[in-house]
């Protein structure tokens, strides 16, 4: 049932998605060499539902002691098994792992919204399936490398450690472990503290899918388990997505030692809308870009350039769609913009809103309504912001949109450029040398035209500057898990 209020359009029933079909276990322990085993301390932290702050399962705290087991397991199993086995025997496991995700679809996608309070709707139509597409497309590369890399020898590295953030929890971790395992690695995966669900649930994928023991290794816990696992000396490679701050830090620990690096760290994208774009299809990009995704993601469209002949007509459509978003129960499948992760995230986003208001900038709120309960906040535009604000420079990672005008390609090339980041860009116009001119110019590692946020595991994914060094998806994630002869 719906009905229509006249000041925010369609309010529609409560959709909830049902969790009776979900599998979760009071207590999750590591899973090394196969088995999930007690932490050696005895030690476990709380996961919690952002969106209610209810309790959801204990989670083992992994230490120095049992990083140091979940090495050496995957050093044992490199060596004796996954480095000797036929490449086309280790693509069947990945087809398999792949085949199970998507067979339990359903409940992955119910408890990555219920442990990160991303809506139910992205985890189930984008994260998910993405997740399988990235183990299928690697697992078809797995006996195929000297055609991927003709000419050359490509042999693994060795063990890789893995450290992913909590705004894509299973689809960063299918990004990593697919292309590791594809070219023969094996790993030690950290994920994140306040999303570790879906990763443990991965391992009873792992688990099921009879992967050999060791070959993946997932350890939880927070900053000093991550530190373990990038100083083991028995580490060959460190594979890291997360903020620029902890990536410099990762970066300084591993200078002087053999270890390779891959970081994809912060972003402060910019998405651009000319005078000559479509402009229905522009502002909706933009909602999408910044909104649907809570702004949880490192390459969301943060930052909005608008040529001056319709930045009126622009903000006037902006606001108008964000009186429409739902901000609600991330399980409801009508929600547009669920929880935010965790309670110091969100005391993140209000200190940067009231230090744009400080900084002069116009504040404009969507009107909804937000549960009492659980992290929440509106979706927000920052109008007459300029160079110069912290709101435009740096990273808020939430729904907060900072809007400037331009009137020139050369002006809004220069504004686009003048960040420290350089992970991601948007643009939108009608004309196709206009696009290719900006991408030629933008310092950006990916740079949407008339769309934004759109992902394939054949294309490549990365940054410039402080966005990191180093790619993922298609043939370059493989080449970061190889050494060329």
């Amino acid at each position: 049932m719906l009905s229509l209020d006249f000041k925010s359009g369609w309010n529609y029933a409560p959709a909830t998605e049902d969790t009776k079909h979900i599998q979760l276990k009071e207590q999750y322990d590591l899973f090394i060499d196969g088995r999930f085993e007690k932490p050696e301390k005895g030690k476990y932290f709380s996961t919690i539902n952002p969106s209610n702050e209810e309790h959801l399962a204990k989670v083992a705290l992994a230490d120095t002691a049992d990083v140091n087991k979940a090495v050496k397991a995957a050093r044992a199993a490199y060596t004796n098994v996954w480095s000797k086995m036929p490449a086309a025997e280790r693509g069947k496991y990945l087809f398999r792992i792949a085949r199970l995700m998507q067979e339990r679809a359903r409940e992955l996608a119910v408890i990555e919204t219920m442990d990160g309070g991303k809506p139910i709707r992205e985890s189930r139509d984008i994260d998910i399936p993405l997740a399988a597409n990235h183990f299928f497309y690697y697992a078809g590369w797995a006996d195929k490398l000297q055609y991927a890399f003709p000419n050359r020898k490509p042999q693994p590295i060795g063990v890789a450690g893995q450290i992913i953030p909590w705004n894509f929890p299973l689809l960063m971790a299918a990004w990593k472990i697919a292309p590791a395992l594809a070219t023969g690695n094996t790993v030690v995966l950290k994920p994140a503290e306040t999303t570790p669900l879906t990763a443990l649930k991965l391992a009873e994928i792992i688990q099921e899918s009879e992967l050999p023991h060791g070959v993946v290794n997932i350890i939880t816990g927070a900053g000093a388990t991550g530190a373990a696992l990038v100083n083991h000396p028995d580490i060959n490679k460190i594979a890291f997505t997360g903020s620029t701050d902890v990536g410099k830090l990762i970066q300084k620990s591993i200078a002087g030692t053999p270890k390779k690096l891959t970081l994809e760290l912060g972003g402060k994208a910019a998405n651009i809308i000319f005078e000559d774009a479509p402009i229905d299809q522009a502002v909706e990009g933009i909602i999408n870009g910044i909104f649907f995704n809570q702004g949880h993601v490192c390459c969301a469209g943060s930052r909005l350039f608008i040529q001056e002949g319709v930045a009126d007509i622009v903000i006037r459509k902006l606001k108008d769609r964000m009186e429409t978003l739902i901000v609600g129960n991330p399980l409801d499948k009508n929600t547009d913009i669920g929880a935010i992760n965790s309670k110091n995230q969100l005391e993140t986003i209000n200190k940067y809103l009231k230090i744009g208001k400080d900084e002069g900038a116009e504040l404009f709120q969507s009107s909804c309504d937000i549960p009492k309960k659980g992290f929440f906040c509106r979706p927000t535009l920052f109008l007459n912001a300029s160079q110069s604000h912290r709101i435009v420079q740096e990273e808020i990672f939430g729904p907060v949109l900072a809007v400037q005008t331009f009137r020139t390609v050369e002006e809004v090339i220069e504004k686009a450029n003048n960040t420290p980041y350089g992970l991601s860009a948007g643009v939108w116009t009608d004309k196709g040398s206009k696009i290719f001119n900006l991408t030629t110019k933008m310092r950006a590692g990916v740079v949407w035209a008339n769309t934004f946020n759109k992902f394939d595991p054949a294309s490549p994914f990365g940054g410039y500057k402080e966005s990191g060094f180093g790619r993922e998806g298609g043939l370059h994630g493989l080449s970061a898990y190889l050494n060329m002869e």
